[in-house]
């Protein structure tokens, strides 16, 4: 995403009218969510200084900083644990914007399967990723050689039991504990097959923008006597 996210964060790049992070804190507080934590990485400072307590959203935000270099998704979320508590957790991308529906997954984080250490929502393969991520099957996720793939989406639902088995200290992927989970049946998946967008150019960015622009206005044509 350079050279934007030079100086400002991708979660704080805006499309229709808002930062992509603000569109998520005002789904997931008018959905019913009134805490929320935010990692902070690069350019961290800016994101706080941005969201602030977070009412002005309806919501109380708190703020885990992973410092810089980044300690990667699985790092990362390890060092927010104490701030997340022991029940499962909505985890999501600040930099993606989606039409999901948010209430949707708070209703399976609050009806949480013991056995079960993480959820996911799956999207189809983008053009910019056609391989995807993970395999749905029967609402599970799973690993079968070559079966055919989905892209995961950033959204998601986490025990924290699922970083039981993560290393003690320094950066590390989530993918390969999910992947682990998934192979003991232990990781739930659904497809959402609604809009969804990763960000992850300018050119993504500007077509995001265009779709979220507001329409033109046009008044009725000038009648000259």
């Amino acid at each position: 995403m350079r050279p934007l996210t030079d100086e400002t964060p991708k979660p704080l790049l805006e499309a229709g009218g808002q930062a992509l992070i603000e569109h998520q804190l005002r789904g997931l507080a008018a959905a019913g969510v009134r805490e929320a934590v935010v990692n902070l990485g690069w350019l961290g400072a800016r994101i706080a200084g941005r969201l602030g307590d977070g009412s002005r959203y309806g919501l109380r935000i708190a703020y885990s900083d992973e410092g810089w270099p980044a300690l990667e998704t699985g790092g990362a979320l390890r060092r927010a644990l104490p701030l997340l508590g022991e029940r499962p957790f909505l985890l999501v991308n600040g930099d993606v914007y989606t039409d999901y529906a948010w209430p949707a997954l708070l209703a399976r984080a609050r009806d949480w399967p013991d056995a079960c250490r993480a959820h996911l929502v799956l999207v189809p393969n983008p053009a910019h990723h056609p391989r995807g991520d993970f395999t749905l099957a029967d609402g599970k996720l799973v690993e079968p050689p070559g079966a055919a793939r989905l892209t995961f989406s950033g959204l998601s639902i986490i025990d924290p039991r699922l970083l039981d088995e993560a290393p003690d200290a320094g950066a590390f992927p989530l993918a390969p504990l999910l992947r682990a989970a998934a192979r003991q049946g232990r990781v739930s998946a659904e497809l959402h097959a609604g809009l969804w967008s990763d960000v992850g150019t300018p050119e993504r960015l500007q077509a995001l923008q265009a779709l979220l622009a507001p329409p033109l206005q046009t008044g009725p044509a000038a009648h000259k006597p």
